[in-house]
């Protein structure tokens, strides 16, 4: 009877870490859509190429949104980002949107470059100043080759 009721306890200690365990995954890895209190704003790219949903949006280095949707547009042959930015993060209407990179073993995030108009971006809104990603092996090719490649 005693080692049923130990059995029980054990089993019941473990169930609570794995959930505890899922729930800390959930919130870290950011699913279950965008940050609460956010609002969403769109981009199109050339190339998105490093950054998939949950990617980092920075501004000044610090995080205050993630992406929450990516598509490819049929008709433009671009890649459609949605991002979730935090409320009480306005942002002036003529922002630039670059993908930036972390460093040569680092990933890719979003960089938001603020301008400085007076309206600001409303939810849903689309940045059209975009920059896409900058792909490591062209740049080295282009550098080995001697810059002769057009």
């Amino acid at each position: 009877m005693a080692e049923d009721v130990t059995e029980l306890l054990t089993g019941g200690v473990v169930i609570a870490v794995a959930a505890g365990f899922l729930f800390y995954t959930a919130q870290t890895a950011g699913i279950g859509g965008g940050p609460s209190g956010s609002y969403p704003l769109t981009a199109s790219f050339r190339s998105i190429e490093g950054v998939q949903i949950g990617t980092d949006v920075r501004l000044a280095g610090v995080k205050i949104g993630a992406v929450s949707d990516l598509e490819l547009n049929a008709e433009t042959f671009r890649a459609d980002a949605t991002f979730a930015i935090r409320d009480g993060v306005d942002l002036p209407i003529d922002t630039a949107v670059i993908v930036a990179s972390e460093g040569l073993l680092g990933g890719n995030y979003i960089e938001l470059l603020p301008g400085g108009m007076l309206d600001n971006l409303q939810a849903g809104d689309e940045i059209e100043d975009t920059q896409s990603s900058i792909s490591l092996m062209n740049l080295l090719l282009k550098f080995v080759s001697g810059g002769d490649s057009e």
